[in-house]
């Protein structure tokens, strides 16, 4: 794709503004600083980019994250370096797990001291071994001249299948040199690895055959919804992973949805015969530790050659990306499969009972369940979660998706990034969309200035903010395996109604569960961001305590 000639190009800093903006970022992310300055002067002067200053270069990372999923583009966040990359490090880890198409540039020291050890301020010598462990790839770029290789390969690399974070080093003094004038930008290809013809015609026969076959779709599938849309209308159930939700829309009767490890779905396993695995690396608290049974004949699709046959031993293994597999896959497949038409109805019961039985364990929680899953399906909104006991009940299962991009969550399983991850969202968020972004009063302690981020931007964002004044599943974990000591985990936290008022930011407390839809109702109706408390010490536990995951493949329990 051509794009339009750019002339006049003066330092690197300009170019590298000039460039971003040439292949579609709209919004960054980061905290400026003197090692990256020559690049955020170089956005602020060209006026094409919106940046987001966070308050930390960690709820930058999650940011640019939350954005990456929700608009389906590229998010991008800046950082300085040293100290500063490595307090993103924890976040990228995030983006590594969920696979997001994010660049992080990061900088580096003038280049004559760059990996010499010679105590320049801010340097950290191994800084690109730090980054590796939390990028898909990591690049620097050496000199102005490689300028536009390095972001083209840097940029290219975030899109392509298997996607992920990307690092990418500019020293300081390199920011500031004169780029040679580049011409014309063609925007990077996503790209992503072709299955073999003979392979497509295996699995063609595979299904074919079966008279109950299971499609598995993972957050690597989540391009795929046209093609796994059609393979459902032909015949195929749909079971999905957490990061895969709403591949196909969970309206479906034939979607079980991320309900994929309880008793329910363990028997519907057991009556199909042949799953399809696809863009999933089937975790561990997902397959019960990789112990529960699956259904065979099993095939894997993936575009990480690498994950064929990590977690589970396969009957049949196609390298390529998610969305071209399926498309040939459909174009060898009948019009319609010569599958067992009960196996819809099948589906929609297990699912049926699974719901039933989690919201026999959320007690009264139920009504918020019920409200935030009729909101988040009336307006289309964005469903951001952080890790909390609502989110391990009902928020990764229960509040249906329309759409893969609604659903944006803390997949590695660290506290703390859902304030950040909210905002993200929000900014990529559909004008009359929000991001409704669960949040426990632990987790939000890590990211409570970024309140102020929200604010300061008037992210279209509604907090729903469970309040136990605990880290609740840790003192559950307690009671259930240390004799109820509970060391630890009582926490001192906010007064949030004040909070709220001090960084100004509407606030409503919450203590009956009957009054909670028309509050949800009254702060999506806003505008700017809003937090919703709810005081779970005023309304009680839920019916059944969840003390995270299961400690044994023999435990069923759903996290």
């Amino acid at each position: 794709m051509k794009h339009e000639t750019i002339q006049d190009v003066e330092t690197v800093g300009d170019y590298i503004a000039r460039y971003l903006a040439e292949v579609g970022v709209t919004t960054m992310f980061g905290v400026i600083s003197i090692h990256n300055m020559p690049i955020l002067d170089a956005v602020a002067r060209q006026g094409r980019i919106r940046f987001v200053p966070a308050r930390g270069e960690a709820g930058a990372m999650n940011m640019a994250d939350a954005y990456a999923r929700v608009s389906g583009g590229l998010g991008v966040c800046i950082t300085s370096t040293g100290t500063a990359a490595g307090n993103a490090a924890g976040a990228q880890a995030e983006a590594l797990t969920a696979g997001s198409r994010v660049l992080h540039i990061t900088s580096q020291v003038d280049l004559a001291y760059a990996d010499r050890d010679r105590a320049a301020i801010h340097d950290v010598p191994r800084q690109p071994e730090m980054l590796r462990g939390v990028s898909k790839a990591v690049y620097r770029m050496w000199d102005a001249n490689g300028a536009v290789g390095t972001l083209t390969a840097a940029v290219s690399s975030a899109l392509s299948a298997p996607s992920g974070p990307v690092s990418l080093e500019i020293p300081v003094d390199v920011q500031r040199h004169m780029a040679v004038e580049q011409s014309t930008i063609f925007a990077p290809e996503a790209q992503a690895p072709r299955a073999p013809d003979p392979a497509i015609d295996a699995l063609a026969d595979a299904i074919v055959n079966a008279k109950r076959p299971l499609l598995w779709l993972g957050g690597g599938a989540r391009e795929a919804t046209r093609e796994a849309t059609e393979l459902m209308n032909r015949g195929v159930g749909i079971v999905t992973s957490t990061n895969g939700r709403a591949t196909v829309s969970e309206e479906a009767s034939a979607n079980l949805g991320a309900f994929n490890m309880g008793p329910e779905s363990v028997a519907l396993y057991e009556t199909c015969d042949l799953m399809v695995v696809v863009g999933s690396r089937l975790r561990g608290n997902e397959t019960r530790n990789n112990m529960m049974p699956l259904p065979r004949p099993l095939v894997q699709i993936d575009a990480d050659a690498a994950q064929g046959g990590r977690n589970y031993a396969v009957d049949m293994f196609i390298h390529g990306g998610a969305q071209d597999t399926l498309a040939r896959l459909l174009d060898k497949l009948p019009a319609k499969l010569d599958a067992d038409p009960n196996l819809g109805f099948d589906i929609a019961r297990a699912r049926a009972g699974a719901e039933g039985r989690m919201r026999s364990q959320l007690g009264q929680y139920r009504v918020v369940a019920d409200a935030i899953s009729e909101a988040v399906a009336a307006g289309g909104h964005a469903w951001v979660r952080d890790v909390t006991i609502s989110n391990s009940t009902f928020g990764n299962r229960y509040v249906r998706l329309a759409r893969p991009e609604q659903g944006v969550h803390a997949l590695g399983g660290g506290i703390g990034q859902g304030v950040a991850m909210g905002i993200g969202a929000a900014l990529a968020c559909s004008p009359d969309q929000k991001a409704v972004t669960l949040v426990g009063d632990g987790g939000t302690m890590l990211g409570l200035a970024e309140m102020i981020t929200a604010v300061d931007e008037n992210a279209p964002l509604v907090y729903i903010l469970m309040n136990d004044r605990a880290y609740g599943v840790i003192q559950n974990i307690q009671d259930a395996q240390y004799d109820s000591r509970r060391h630890y985990s009582a926490i001192a936290v906010p007064e949030f109604d004040a909070f709220c008022a001090s960084i100004g930011m509407p606030h409503t407390r919450c203590d009956d569960v009957e009054a909670f839809a028309g509050v949800l109702d009254a702060a999506l109706a806003g505008s700017g961001p809003s937090l919703i408390e709810i005081d779970m010490n005023a309304i009680g536990p839920f019916a059944e305590a969840f003390a995270g995951p299961p400690a044994g493949a023999a435990q069923t329990k759903e996290v």
